[in-house]
């Protein structure tokens, strides 16, 4: 399948990609995407396109040359660094390790080093040592004075801004800076698209409240509309998917419905995070439906109301999980729900109970996760004297971080094992999906299966 994201290179005289030489008299960047040492998930071929790249890479652009590296795609890194000024690179946990190693190299050569992203963020002291500067949260807010020091040879050991910029004032990201890679139609066919920032609720293992704190702030609605009617034109055809990457996009309801009651004028698909809390209300499936709406991600992490209680989720109630279901499935919309064991409140029970839930209410593709306390979250502070070791590349929500209380390892690991296989088995699959359109959700669901086939308790050590 042709990538939507396929479209008409940027001129070579513009010189975007590794293959074209700096533009006269300005600095030139390398915008690294580093792949992870390890991956637990099934393997779909495709790789997102990763927006908050795209974002930094049209920043740049207007001041530096800037060539862009996705090592996700199979793209190489260079062994010579020497024709950049700077390298740049995002980094969560699980490929901190990879970006570590390439700004060791990078730094070695005498370039200037900029490391930025979630895991930076959340370990400063450990990214400043590989770096000659990190970026603390949001580029976008700490730009003027990055952007000067670099051109001024400067650059401060870290960035951190006083105060986070208006979304407003986001400049609509430039997607030709990441096409230019000769394996980009390994992107997903979902383009991307960012409405609002933030997540107030406040779950003690996520790392959002760290980097944005209690802000939520969003994007003027018509500027979401332009930025999807660009890619309309940009493609020729109105039919396209989007990926909305917010945290929690329906936090404002009356703004979320508003954007609803507009974007179903676009002909448009899309799926999104949702916050549980507002999905009782039927409306907002409605209008989702209505505006092109076909899954809808959430985070239901347990059956277990005192687990839910610990890790702070209060968005999530027990007694509302059914209601929601049902007003999603009853106007078209599929479900990717979330799953997470290995707290200490778990017991052989909890699998049993999040078997019969996702079997009962016919979740359409059930994600399941190993808790993972992230560097930085309260929860990592809580549970750092529990912590089987600090080797980043596991972190990735699918390896055995700590012995949960109610259960023994191997007791713990069976059990996780065999509910992943349960719901992925021909007859349950068939069962979930019964009556439902043939799509992408039932090939998710057809890969999985054949991925659970093989799964045994000493991959997740």
């Amino acid at each position: 399948m042709t990538s939507p994201f396929t479209a008409a290179s940027r001129p070579a005289s513009e010189g975007v990609g590794p293959e074209h030489p700096s533009r006269s008299g300005r600095k030139k960047w390398l915008l690294i995407q580093p792949r992870s040492n390890t991956c637990m998930m099934v393997d779909s071929r495709r790789v997102s396109m990763p927006l908050n790249l795209v974002m930094v890479a049209t920043l740049a652009g207007e001041v530096f040359d800037v060539d862009f590296i996705d090592e996700r795609l199979g793209d190489t890194i260079p062994e010579d660094f020497s024709r950049y000024d700077v390298v740049a690179l995002t980094s969560r946990t699980l490929n901190a390790t990879r970006a570590y190693a390439i700004a060791d190299k990078a730094k070695a050569q005498g370039r200037a080093v900029l490391l930025g992203g979630v895991h930076p963020t959340m370990s400063l002291d450990e990214a400043c040592r590989h770096a000659t500067s990190v970026v603390y949260g949001e580029i976008e807010s700490v730009w003027p004075e990055l952007s000067r020091d670099i051109l001024a040879g400067r650059m401060q050991p870290v960035y951190r801004a006083d105060a986070l910029r208006p979304m407003n004032a986001m400049a609509r990201p430039d997607f030709t800076y990441v096409l230019q890679s000769r394996n980009s139609r390994r992107y997903s066919n979902r383009i991307p698209v960012l409405a609002t920032k933030g997540c107030p609720v406040g779950c003690n293992f996520c790392t959002t409240p760290t980097i944005y704190g209690k802000n939520y702030r969003y994007r003027d609605i018509e500027l979401v509309l332009d930025e999807i009617r660009y890619h309309q034109d940009r493609l020729g055809r109105g039919s396209l998917h989007f990926s909305f990457m917010d945290d929690n996009i329906s936090f404002r309801p009356v703004y979320f419905k508003e954007l609803l009651s507009h974007m179903g004028r676009l002909a448009i698909r899309w799926n999104a995070n949702i916050s549980m809390n507002f999905l009782h209300d039927p409306e907002i499936a409605e209008l989702a439906a209505w505006s092109g709406c076909d899954l809808m991600s959430i985070g239901f992490e347990s059956l277990n109301p005192e687990t839910l209680k610990s890790v702070h989720k209060g968005s999530n109630r027990l007694e509302d999980y059914s209601a929601v279901v049902d007003n999603l499935h009853a106007r078209g919309i599929a479900i990717q729900g979330y799953f997470m064991f290995g707290f200490d409140n778990d017991s052989a029970e909890s699998f049993q109970l999040t078997y019969d839930f996702i079997m009962e209410n016919w979740i359409d593709f059930p994600v399941f996760s190993l808790v993972t306390p992230f560097p930085g979250t309260p929860y990592f502070e809580e549970m750092k004297p529990r912590l089987r070791h600090m080797d980043w590349d596991k972190y990735d929500t699918y390896h055995y971080m700590f012995e949960p209380k109610g259960l023994g390892s191997r007791q713990f690991l069976d059990h996780f094992v065999k509910v992943q296989k349960e719901v992925y088995k021909g007859r349950a699959i068939a069962r979930r999906m019964k009556g439902k359109r043939l799509n992408w959700v039932w090939l998710a669901n057809l890969q999985m299966n054949r991925f659970t086939r093989s799964l045994k308790p000493s991959i997740y050590l």
